[in-house]
């Protein structure tokens, strides 16, 4: 067995936390608040009529940008309450409860070969440190030829920008680009947020 995810951890010890999760993205999206800004890069970094994976997809928040602009998009994430939450406010997407550190989406009967896959909201740092490679190479499996990988975390989560970095390249994957927003805001060294477009790398294997 993988290790359990900060995530799963955290759940186990408030039980309430996932309900409150989903009904606080719900309030934001009534209330007007810019829920998807993610899902705007996404869209900029496939054709028209992609598919997209939504890795650690919490309650499907991207999917409603991604689903207007056509684009197919299929949700994992480890906890069943968001996962419900996902089918019932965006029936559009595909969603399937999963570890990440066991992604396989063959098996479960959904192709691979994701013209883009996007990993928002903190969804590294949530992960157990010992599956961060682990997770990283299944996501490279994941993509189509020539797709690209999207992921963003604050620096101050737990997870260091120079060992995510580091575990990049061990799981075979090259940084494309990287920015310090979603925005595509300039990445410095004063940096305290990193967004990294991630494409496999030239052997296609860990290093």
């Amino acid at each position: 067995m993988v290790e359990k995810s900060r995530w799963e951890t955290m759940v186990t010890e408030n039980p309430d936390h996932s309900r409150w999760f989903v009904e606080r993205f719900r309030a934001k999206a009534a209330a007007g608040e810019d829920v998807s800004g993610e899902a705007r890069l996404v869209d900029a970094l496939v054709p028209r009529a992609a598919r997209i994976l939504d890795a650690g997809c919490g309650s499907g928040r991207l999917a409603p940008h991604l689903l207007a602009q056509g684009h197919t998009v299929v949700g994992v994430d480890v906890d069943p309450v968001l996962i419900e939450a996902a089918r019932a406010d965006h029936p559009g997407g595909t969603w399937i409860v999963g570890d990440l550190a066991e992604l396989d989406l063959p098996a479960a009967g959904v192709p691979a070969g994701f013209d883009a896959i996007v990993a928002a909201g903190n969804v590294m740092p949530f992960l157990a440190p010992s599956t961060r490679v682990g997770v990283l190479s299944r996501l490279r499996d994941h993509l189509a030829p020539g797709g690209r990988i999207a992921t963003g975390f604050g620096a101050g989560r737990g997870y260091l920008i120079e060992d995510f970095l580091t575990d990049v390249g061990a799981a075979g994957l090259d940084v494309e680009s990287r920015y310090e927003s979603w925005d595509l805001r300039p990445f410095t060294p004063e940096s305290g947020f990193l967004v990294a477009v991630l494409t496999r790398g030239r052997s296609g294997r860990p290093r």
